[in-house]
């Protein structure tokens, strides 16, 4: 069976097929870090992940990009509040949005750019619009202008007519359109601005993302992700001057969004303020029971958040830890004596066997169904119950024959290895170790920027050199020096 996905773009499933054969480029939309990372967001990231292990699990090999809105309204507002500059803030809160991502086991993306890191490029691809016809300047704004688009409405299926007649949007008089967007922001006082050919200011929400997409992956790229919120006007936005600014159709192939997460019904969000932060949530369950939660619902269907929804995930979830130790238990023991039994006749293991492959492939089936992860867990409770019969009809023998124990094998491997895909079953030291990792490669740039300040240009070249050989390159930016994982 073809992988198979809901495509927002076209409003049903569509068989997928990659821009470039056995490779996936994928952009998703990152965090505006101006508070603590709550559950809401893990349920995208969480997904996300999980699609990237399974598509590296049939074969095919990922790239993602995931970008960091480091400059917007919200985070000025809080430094403004607080007395700091916007930078201090941005840096806090994705500081912790990366914890709790790697306590949540999340892979982290092959590049994450951040908006303030990329102006050039923004400044590019305005100026490029305005060239062609479809961004007009007014008084040191830019705006974008819709009805230059012909498809304009066409991801969330609304005519510009209608989007007029229904606009809530504030009367702008330097607007052509009341629903025109803004691409540059012209500069207010005490906020961060940055020079450029319509005066100092700073990028408008929607054109980053293009930006970031356009240039870390071009145009056509494979899926492109987000919550349903997203659709318009965000993604309606970024195709319409993506598809502008190219002169190529699509932006992306595939648009794929989660839907929301909900307390009593009502949207998680900050602005609600009904939202709890992934870092409190993780100090009364563990990661495996959140991911669990999550993969136990299909990613387009609304999820209510609460402790019973969670108490009843760990329950579960601990049924399948249990049943992976037992069977792992018994293996080792196995393992460990000299002598198998050898038996003509057809033992359990044989069933075993088949159950395995069984959940395997009803595992890939449902996966294959637009991500269907809770038929995933389903498949994984039945073998578990399999693994469990098994191990109940043995009584504990340690002197299993060849069958049993190639069934046995096969069996927790297969377990293993399908609950890895939902980023179950995941060794906390493995979390600690990225974590070390991570923290001693911060370190090392940190000791080659005071040997450039010093210039100890041999040595820092050395650090520059060695962390390449191991697969991790340095950019030096205006900013300061970034890193990020390659091949």
């Amino acid at each position: 069976m073809a992988l198979r996905i809901y495509n927002t773009l076209t409003r049903r499933k569509e068989e997928f097929v990659p821009r470039e054969p056995g490779r996936v480029d994928i952009y998703q939309c990152g965090v505006t870090p101006y508070d603590y990372t709550h559950i809401g967001h893990a349920r995208q990231y969480v997904f996300w992940d999980t699609v990237r292990r399974y598509l590296k699990y049939r074969g095919w090999k990922v790239f993602c990009v995931q970008n960091v809105t480091d400059v917007d309204d919200k985070i000025i507002a809080k430094a403004g509040m607080q007395g700091v500059e916007p930078e201090e803030i941005s840096e806090e809160y994705h500081r912790d949005f990366l914890d709790v991502m790697d306590m949540l086991g999340v892979e982290r993306p092959d590049v994450m750019p951040k908006v303030t890191q990329h102006i050039p490029e923004i400044i590019e691809l305005i100026s490029g619009l305005i060239e062609k016809g479809y961004a007009y300047q007014a008084d040191g704004d830019v705006f974008f202008d819709v009805t230059s688009f012909p498809d304009y409405g066409k991801l969330s299926g609304r005519s510009l007519d209608d989007m007029m007649a229904g606009a809530r949007i504030e009367v702008n008089p330097k607007k052509r359109n009341t629903m025109d967007f803004a691409l540059w922001k012209s500069a207010k006082p005490g906020e961060p601005s940055w020079d450029s050919p319509w005066g100092p200011g700073r990028p408008g929400w929607h054109i980053e993302c293009s930006a970031l997409a356009l240039k870390y992956l071009g145009s056509g790229f494979d899926m492109h992700g987000g919550g349903d919120e997203l659709i318009f006007p965000h993604h309606e936005n970024e195709i319409a001057q993506s598809e502008a600014y190219t002169g190529e159709k699509p932006f992306a192939r595939y648009f794929i969004h989660h839907a929301m997460l909900n307390i009593d019904d009502v949207k998680m969000s900050k602005s609600l303020g009904n939202f709890f932060s992934v870092r409190d949530v993780l100090k009364e369950f563990e990661p495996g029971v959140i991911r669990y939660f999550f993969a136990s619902r299909h990613y387009r269907s609304p999820a209510n958040y609460g402790v019973d929804e969670l108490e009843a995930a760990g329950t579960a979830y601990s049924r399948l830890v249990s049943t992976l130790d037992a069977g792992r238990r018994a293996l080792d023991k196995a393992d460990k004596m000299e002598s198998v039994q050898e038996k003509e006749e057809k033992g359990s293991g044989l069933t075993l066997k088949a159950d395995a492959e069984e959940a395997e492939r009803r595992f890939i089936e449902g996966m294959d169904d637009d991500f269907n992860t809770a038929v995933g867990i389903a498949a994984l409770h039945d073998l578990a119950r399999s693994i469990n019969d098994f191990l109940h009809a043995t009584g504990g023998m340690i002197h299993y024959n060849k069958e049993d124990l190639q069934g046995l094998s096969k069996a927790v491997s297969t377990l293993s290895t399908l609950g890895g895909i939902l980023g179950l079953f995941q060794e906390s030291g493995a979390i600690a170790d990225r974590g070390l990792t991570e923290g001693l490669i911060s370190l090392l740039i940190d000791v080659r920027n005071d040997l450039r300040s010093k210039k100890e240009w041999a040595f820092a070249d050395k650090i520059r050199d060695s962390l390449k050989g191991m697969g991790i390159i340095l950019e030096d930016t205006s900013t300061g020096t970034i890193w990020k994982r390659i091949g």
